[in-house]
């Protein structure tokens, strides 16, 4: 049985879905100011992965990850580059989408934006407010951060120790307006010349925390399965969309909270961050390293581990992909002279690793212990496909279920569309064969070093010369 560690809790669970058969999950996307950096691309790999695993499992996924589309951040952007907050937030929700394609996660089944959605922000707030958890002051709209009794548990912290964290973080404009340090803002009351939505309070716009309160149970109603996100959102992001949400509906807001861990840089395992000249967003990774290098590095990590951005870590990556990658064209190299049937102990020897790999997924999502279990696969497949005689039957169900267990970590075999065609690689294999056998070895090695210039690497074996793309 499938368990995960509950934050919440504190403790690994059984997981047990509302709905037999579906997995409700939300997960907080970017705020839309800037291309995503590997923190932002950390979380979605992550959640992109346990996804997968519940595809792989047989679930339906009902995935939601926002885009924060109106913010401080996007206000300033849009002022800095003389444009609006709308064509900001399109310009880097189209680079999000691009990006996170290059490493192959899957798009949500929804992402919505917070300015799509103001309407329900609006009546959420009224709601609060109708019950005595929310207050106006000033244009502005306030939660009663003392009147949720469990504020804090998620992230175990006492009320009375925010309330002095509160104090030293809080202008003394905004504390003015607030009745207590510790109430946080629903609604903002716009400034002059700030991109701004009429409501009851005045022109403003929405505070960042009840926007995923409303469109996390918009979608997936009151209650739903799996609430994901960063470290960094426990508090005070999290910590408050339970406090809204379950002031409004009464209800459990999410049944089980995984956070993924930070993303440190360089050798010395600095965090990440503007001042120290390391923050390093996707879009430029993935101009140097391979979108499947990365995808692969991040993936094979466990969710809650912190991750180590280094040049060796990712040469590693490179490494072990590149072993699955030859492990599987070795499979399909072989397919083309496979007889009839199949090899009962082979295929009882991948049965055995097909378990040892849910049993680890089924902890945590134990990647570590989980691709463990794919590499042995890959060392059978290699194994095999050495073999004088191989049969058709066992040479598939070998790829389909290589490509199934790696395609949890977002590895995706050979693109057929990307370089030279297969047949016209053949072609010169072909010639170049012919070449070698009139002894004209300068053209068969031309032909060859030609074909490695485009990443395709010439292989002799005992069935024949044989390619793999780089």
């Amino acid at each position: 049985m499938l368990q995960v560690f509950n934050t919440l809790t504190r403790k690994k669970e059984a997981f047990k879905p509302i709905t037999p058969g579906v997995v409700k999950m939300y997960v907080c996307g970017p705020t839309v100011y800037n291309y995503i950096h590997i923190g932002n691309a950390r979380s979605a790999i992550a959640f992109d992965t346990i996804r997968r695993y519940f595809e792989y499992l047989g679930y339906q996924v009902d995935y939601v990850s926002n885009f924060t589309d109106v913010d401080d951040k996007l206000i300033k952007r849009a002022a800095e580059d003389h444009t609006t907050v709308p064509k900001v937030a399109d310009r880097f929700i189209k680079a999000f989408m691009a990006d996170t394609a290059a490493v192959n996660i899957e798009p949500a089944t929804a992402h919505p934006r917070a300015s799509e959605n103001i309407p329900e922000i609006i009546a959420f707030v009224q709601a609060l407010i109708a019950k005595g958890y929310a207050y106006e002051s000033a244009g502005d709209v306030y939660y009663h951060t003392r009147k949720f009794k469990n504020y804090g548990q998620l992230s175990d912290q006492r009320i009375d120790d925010l309330e002095v964290g509160a104090s030293q973080h809080t202008d003394d404009e905004e504390t003015a307006r607030k009745e207590d340090p510790i109430d946080f803002a629903l609604w903002k009351a716009a400034k002059p010349g700030e991109i701004s939505w009429d409501s009851p309070w005045g022109a403003g716009r929405p505070g960042w925390h009840i926007e995923c309160s409303v469109m996390s149970t918009k979608y997936l109603g009151d209650t739903f399965d799996i609430h994901g996100g960063g470290q960094d959102l426990e508090f005070p992001h999290h910590e408050n969309e339970i406090a809204q949400s379950e002031a409004k509906t009464g209800q459990t807001f999410a049944h089980y909270w995984l956070h993924n861990g930070f993303v440190t840089v360089g050798d010395d395992n600095e965090k990440m961050s503007k001042s120290l000249g390391n923050f390093v967003t996707v879009h430029d990774i993935i101009k140097t390293v391979d979108p499947q290098v990365l995808r692969f590095f991040m993936a094979t990590t466990q969710y809650r581990r912190p991750i180590q951005y280094t040049q060796g870590n990712l040469d590693e990556a490179a490494n072990n992909l590149s072993k699955l990658q030859n492990a599987y064209r070795n499979l399909d190299y072989r397919l083309a002279d496979a007889q009839d049937g199949a090899d009962a102990e082979v295929l009882q020897q991948l049965q055995a690793l097909k378990g040892a790999f849910v049993t680890a997924m089924n902890d945590d999502f134990n990647v570590q212990n989980g691709v463990t279990a794919v590499y042995e696969l890959a060392k059978l497949a290699n194994v095999y496909a050495a073999q004088t005689t191989v049969h058709r039957q066992t040479v598939a169900k070998l790829q389909a279920t290589l490509s199934e267990l790696a395609g949890v970590f977002g590895v995706a075999f050979d693109n057929p569309d990307e370089g030279l065609a297969d047949a016209d690689i053949q072609t010169l294999i072909d010639e170049r064969q012919a070449a070698r056998k009139a002894k004209d070895f300068a053209k068969a090695d031309q032909i060859r070093d030609d074909l490695k210039a485009q990443g395709i690497i010439l292989e002799d074996t005992p069935q024949g010369v044989r390619f793999r793309k780089e």
